[in-house]
């Protein structure tokens, strides 16, 4: 059963009060296993207001802000096996693809999208392509800085082999330092970050007042993600899920839905597997740098 849920922003984060949608599975046969938030974890009350995407989806632009809809790729053998991407130029397995198409036919019914962009990866383009034939006008923008961190020496290893096959860059690669660059040439969050936020701040001038469409990869999101909330998301980012961002006019970033794989409920085509995932989703905060 899904649980679409409201959370209000804890008071010390010092962001305006706004509402987060929380898309997640309730409990799951899958191999996604069972996703839960305590009441702890989201700070709502024991019957919190419910706000159905499709709701959300029917509101007008504001043209005071642009909205991004920012999307992880399909899922891919690597992700399947654990097997680290980065900037490997890995296609969608048939999993990946039957997510794309039921994230296409959902996205198909947003209204007013004006352009979809994405990573020139594989399986990001594909995505985005499988999105942009459903909705039935629109030519794929690719932008190499919507890619995946560049991973350097851990690229192409097995998870769990990493450590022992490449000790010092699986070390950099899992540091918490945000100016840690990765030994083979590999990113920093920090590059990371100002890669990603610079694509993003480049397509809200082209659109300003504008609803878009951005396929790409969970260390992209998480960087958008520390530009809205001025912290680290260190919850779940699978395959297709769907984060929707309000930037406004003076640059105020919002997150308006995060990680909704509702298109996803009646095909159990989920995956937890990928960069930087685990099994405790955290809770959602938005608002200004």
């Amino acid at each position: 059963m899904l649980c679409i849920m409201t959370a209000k922003i804890p008071v010390s984060l010092k962001c305006p009060p706004t509402k987060i949608v929380i898309g997640a599975q309730c409990s799951s046969t899958t191999k996604l296993g069972r996703l839960y938030f305590t009441p702890t974890e989201l700070n709502y009350s024991p019957s919190p207001p419910t706000i159905s995407m499709s709701e959300l989806s029917s509101c007008s632009m504001d043209q005071s802000y642009t909205e991004i809809i920012v999307v992880r790729h399909g899922e891919t053998a690597w992700n399947a096996t654990g097997r680290i991407q980065g900037h490997m130029d890995v296609e969608l397995n048939e999993v990946g693809r039957q997510q794309a198409a039921s994230l296409a036919e959902r996205l198909s019914r947003e209204p007013e999208i004006s352009a979809i962009y994405s990573s020139d990866l594989k399986r990001a383009l594909e995505t985005a392509e499988t999105i942009a034939a459903s909705c039935g006008k629109f030519e794929v923008i690719k932008d190499p800085d919507l890619r995946e961190r560049h991973l350097g020496d851990v690229q192409g290893l097995l998870f769990r082999e990493a450590a022992k096959v490449c000790p010092e860059a699986y070390r950099a690669f899992s540091s918490r330092a945000t100016n840690q660059v990765i030994p083979g040439g590999g990113e920093s969050l920090d590059q990371l970050y100002h890669r990603a936020t610079s694509s993003i701040q480049r397509i809200i001038q082209k659109h300003k007042g504008k609803r878009i469409v951005v396929v790409t990869h969970g260390g992209v999101i998480r960087a958008l993600y520390r530009r809205a909330c001025s912290r680290r998301f260190r919850g779940s980012i699978l395959n297709t899920s769907v984060n929707i961002f309000q930037i406004s006019d003076d640059d105020v970033w919002t997150i308006k839905s995060w990680g909704d794989v509702t298109h996803l409920n009646q095909t159990g085509q989920y995956s937890m597997s990928g960069f930087g995932v685990n099994k405790t989703p955290s809770v959602v905060t938005s608002g200004p740098t």
